[in-house]
């Protein structure tokens, strides 16, 4: 029989595991976790509660800009969106932790609600005993980043667990971080209080990994329609509390220039790190960092040791996770039978539900820069929403989308989109991509009028270049 211990069974990578091994006859589990109440990053602070609240954003913001509608904006009532949010997070936490207790009630399966470390390499400790393991699980997920900036310790700040608590927000607001968490979270917090917002942008244009034209529609969409100050090119010097409570942020830009901004609260979108601190780790050879964890989801100092997930600070999004500890799962498996084990690999599935989710961005597969370096002959293809009259009716007119193709094959490399239902449309595109359709044989026919018809756009002006 062997041995596995999931630490961080109810997260979604954790969770994975624990299913695609408990119908194994020769494996028995032990699966560690301490949530209180337990279901998992994304369902209680991250993915799922961020979108209902952005939903009343969404509607705020959508009522705001159509002058068909009469009378003022609607308020947005934070004390029941909180309360909604509440009551539909804690149901689907719920709802993981029975499916984890459920898979406890096997004979070959204990479930053990406690903090989970290292005693040596093999060696867990929860629960007041040792517990040795053929193979352990480290799926614990991400936690906070709070940046190493001076006077950081010395000034109360927020993050967005926090924001998707509160129901009193303040009237200005200082925040760092404009990745995909600042993306979703500064519009809300601008258009559901009215709070005066500034967002500090390190580089020239937030979205890394997009083509620079849609990191300048960002910044356009951000500046204009929800009356934020992002100022670019600059970095946090150091921060320090005023004399009325408030903040005050120190700011550096590119070509010297030195800049104060104050507010009454500093918010930190900073990012996530691998949440390891308590585990134990000086009692193993491992040692967490750049590459720690390889494609096969092993840690790279024990082979024994699987770590997907957040953990191993690859690509922190929901459903790599669920892919990554399904990796992992059969990769225990693999390794007990003497096979060669697989790498994860995937194609890029991101979205960032930027403006509300009113204009999200979304991105599958490579972009012009990447076919480009990876040595592909390309044929791109880009559209404005604004030349699709269906996003005009539905008065969401702002934003573009592009395509990326290989010359040579016809098939499709990549494909973004930052517009009114882009987050939609990228499953479509993720077919189209990991399927490697022809784009000559996509069929460009969408009902009319609906929003895939800027698909359609793409489709047809990549394939006349083809044609030439």
């Amino acid at each position: 029989m062997v041995h596995v211990v999931i630490i961080g069974a109810y997260g979604s990578a954790g969770a994975v595991v624990a299913q695609e091994l408990a119908d194994e006859p020769d494996v028995e589990l032990t699966l560690v976790d301490d949530g209180d109440p337990g279901g998992g990053l994304c369902i209680l602070r991250g993915c799922m509660p961020s979108k209902e609240v952005l939903s009343a954003g969404a509607h705020r913001f959508q009522a705001r800009h159509d002058d068909r509608l009469r009378g003022g904006p609607p308020e947005v009532d934070l004390e029941r969106t909180i309360d909604r949010k509440d009551d539909h997070t804690l149901g689907w936490a719920g709802h993981r932790r029975a499916a984890i207790h459920d898979l406890a009630e096997r004979d070959d399966v204990t479930f053990i609600h406690d903090t989970a470390r290292f005693v040596d390499d093999h060696t867990v400790q929860a629960g007041g005993r040792d517990i040795e393991a053929d193979y352990v699980v480290v799926a614990t997920g991400s936690a906070v980043n709070i940046p190493d900036l001076p006077g950081i310790r010395d000034v109360g700040h927020q993050t967005s667990a926090d924001l998707l608590d509160d129901t009193d927000l303040p009237d200005s607001a200082i925040v760092m971080g404009l990745g995909y968490i600042g993306l979703e979270m500064v519009p809300y917090l601008s258009e559901v209080s009215g709070t005066d917002v500034t967002v500090v942008e390190h580089d020239e244009r937030p979205i890394d990994e997009a083509d620079p034209a849609f990191g300048d529609a960002v910044l356009d969409l951000y500046r204009e329609q929800f009356d934020v100050t992002i100022p670019t090119n600059c970095y946090e010097k150091r921060v320090e509390p005023t004399d009325d409570g408030g903040v005050r942020l120190y700011l550096e830009h590119a070509d010297g220039d030195d800049e104060v901004v104050e507010a009454d609260e500093l918010y930190l979108f900073t990012g996530r790190r691998p949440c390891l601190g308590r585990l134990g780790m000086k009692n193993t050879p491992l040692q967490p960092g750049p590459d720690w964890v390889l494609d096969t989801m092993q840690a790279r100092d024990d082979p024994r040791v699987f770590v997907p997930g957040d953990a191993n600070g690859k690509e922190q999004i929901l459903h790599v996770a669920k892919e990554q500890g399904a990796t992992a799962a059969e990769n225990i498996l693999r390794r007990e039978r003497g096979l060669p084990l697989d790498d994860y690999q995937n194609v890029t599935h991101h979205v960032i539900f930027s403006g509300l989710g009113v204009y999200p961005y979304a991105r599958v597969g490579m972009t012009e820069r990447e076919a480009r370096d990876s040595g592909y002959d390309v044929v791109v293809a880009k559209r404005q929403a604004s030349d699709d009259g269906v996003f005009k009716a539905k008065d969401t007119p702002e934003g573009l989308a592009k395509l990326v193709v290989d010359r040579e094959s016809a098939t499709v490399l990549g494909w973004q989109g930052l517009h009114y239902h882009a987050d939609v449309m990228a499953k479509t595109m993720q077919i189209v991509v990991e399927m490697g359709l022809d784009v000559r044989e996509v069929p460009d026919r969408a009902y009319h009028p609906t929003t895939p018809e800027i698909i359609d756009g793409l489709l047809r002006d990549v394939t006349a270049e083809l044609s030439e």
